[in-house]
């Protein structure tokens, strides 16, 4: 009886306070305990402000991938620059290129403008960038203006896409960082779902305004951040980094103690810190790369980050809707209206999805949050595959959906699809990254990430039209194998995050046996306010 009490958690022989947990980090949790952090107090609340704001610049992404989707069947928006009604055509297709070819362009220098003067002045410069892209778009006459306005675009995207997640990582509280971070890829759909809804209002407006308002509109995220930076507090780590300590010492003491300098938690970020990140680091060094690569603790970790940026994006969480017209029209919806109606009700399903990983992700984990949505994604695969291979038919040279209730069965199956994905890897995308990447190349394997991010995304556009005509529904099977070798990878080689600070993890990327290393627990005797009193089991040392 006295072993499953204790096995419960639970240890009443000494005290009523006394408590026996299983935990990934001792220092962390002894600090937790004494200081006992509320999610409620007013500091705690100017955190969230801060956290907001920099949260913002996942939105102008989100926006804009929605926004081009949608005006892009406007008869309006193709008239004006002379495309045809119908289908795409490699004009079409370069006006979402060259938003990537911006992106990748400007991934290289996100990071010396994150490291160089700060996360904040990164954010500034990202916003300034995607307003002076959104405006020269919104007023142009002509396609080459339209495309100049979206690879200025796609360059400010990729600075903020790399400065926004490093101040989130690095300002969130330690005991709360993981639902904190993830939060912030999960405002991709709080962009997304008004880049369907705006311009499904506006559709009926004849002449340009019909798409130059959505454009317009499209600088209201970037707006608030431009402005609301100035305002924020630099992270602590970019502050030490740069030989600023009681600067350090104050925004932690605010935002991370209650305004005490000398609180547990405070105190132990502060060890910490001054222990793994230095003040000569590759960070100062705007054209160096070198601590990505230059060790196999760093290899390690740049794999990690290589490997979630293909992984998010060659899912099949595009392929998964290749056939979605030819399912509506089988279910007898034809209108545009209806059909922008549905994509944005599409990301309303996967917001709540990615709103609900971002939240248990403390409690799941992130290999657990991975590996179940991906076999959940093979399974629905499958199913896609199976109800395609039975109900698409070809028609002269038109292919069209013969059974109405199977059409209707794998629209509400793609909708699934996007909870799933949304739940699995939404939060993540934003959130793994940065815990993988050391302080002094955060900044930089950020634009890494977002260099690959959207090499991935680039082939995915373009070859998976090919790929489903020559090979139909058939290719399909590419990425059930695809995300089986993934949740293979997954299994073998991504180490567990939670429940550590960002410099704790250093541990566990040094040395061999990563991935055991980062799922084993310590036993502890927690009292009370007294924090941790004793260690039951020490992590085994391999």
């Amino acid at each position: 009886m006295e072993h499953e009490k204790k096995e419960a958690g639970y240890m009443h022989n000494e005290d009523v306070n006394t408590t026996v947990k299983k935990v990934q980090n001792v220092a962390l949790a002894d600090a937790t305990e004494k200081q006992k952090p509320s999610l409620l107090t007013r500091r705690m609340f100017m955190l969230y402000l801060c956290l907001l704001v920099a949260t913002f610049n996942s939105c102008i992404n989100g926006y804009d991938g929605s926004l081009m989707g949608s005006i892009n069947s406007y008869q309006q928006y193709r008239e004006y620059f002379g495309f045809p009604l119908e289908g795409g055509t490699p004009s079409t297709g370069i006006v979402y290129a060259i938003y990537t070819i911006g992106n990748l362009v400007g991934s290289f220098a996100a990071g010396p403008a994150t490291d160089t003067y700060g996360r904040r002045i990164g954010m500034f410069t990202g916003a300034l960038t995607i307003i002076v892209g959104t405006i020269i778009q919104a007023t142009c006459y002509n396609l080459a203006g339209f495309m100049a306005g979206r690879f200025i675009l796609g360059f400010g995207v990729a600075i903020t896409a790399s400065a926004g997640p490093a101040y989130v990582s690095e300002m969130a509280h330690p005991t709360f960082r993981g639902t904190m971070t993830a939060i912030y890829n999960t405002f991709w759909f709080v962009g997304g779902i008004p880049g369907t809804f705006i311009p499904y209002g506006t559709s009926t407006i004849s002449g340009t305004n019909s798409w130059r308002i959505p454009v317009w509109i499209q600088m209201s995220f970037s707006g608030i951040v431009l402005i609301s930076v100035l305002f924020l507090p630099e992270t602590p780590r970019w502050l030490m980094a740069n030989d600023r300590h009681e600067d350090a010492l104050n925004v932690m003491a605010k935002y991370h103690g209650e305004g005490d300098r000398n609180s547990p938690i405070v105190q132990l970020e502060y060890r910490e810190m001054l222990e793994d990140i230095s003040v000569t680091g590759s960070d100062k060094r705007w054209w160096d790369y070198r601590e990505l690569f230059n060790t196999p603790e760093v290899r390690y970790r740049t794999i990690l980050v290589l490997a979630i940026g293909f992984f998010g994006q060659w899912s099949g969480n595009g392929p998964v809707s290749y056939y979605y017209p030819q399912m509506l029209a089988g279910a007898g919806i034809t209108s545009n209206q209806t059909q922008l109606l549905l994509q944005g009700f599409q990301n309303v399903v996967s917001f709540v999805g990615a709103i609900f990983g971002a939240l248990m992700t403390d409690k799941w984990g992130r290999r657990p949050q991975f590996l179940v949505s991906t076999g959940i994604i093979v399974v629905i695969f499958a199913i896609i595959m199976a109800l395609n291979a039975t109900n698409i038919t070809i028609v002269g040279d038109v292919q069209t959906a013969k059974n109405p209730a199977q059409a209707k069965a794998e629209i509400a199956i793609i909708f699934i699809f996007g909870f799933v994905f949304a739940a699995g890897y939404t939060p993540l995308q934003g959130l793994y990254p940065v815990e993988c990447l050391r302080y002094e190349s955060r900044a930089k394997g950020m634009g890494f990430y977002n260099f690959w991010v959207n090499v991935a995304g680039f082939y995915s556009t373009f070859v998976t039209g090919i790929a489903f005509t020559g090979a139909g529904w058939k290719y399909y099977i590419l990425f059930i194998v695809w995300d089986i070798f993934e949740f293979a990878f997954i299994y073998f080689f991504f180490v567990e995050t939670k429940n550590r600070t960002l410099e704790e993890l250093t541990e566990i990327f040094r040395g061999k046996n990563r991935v055991k290393r980062s799922i084993q627990k310590t036993e502890v005797v927690v009292h009370g306010a007294e924090g941790v009193t004793e260690v039951l089991e020490k992590e085994a040392k391999v």
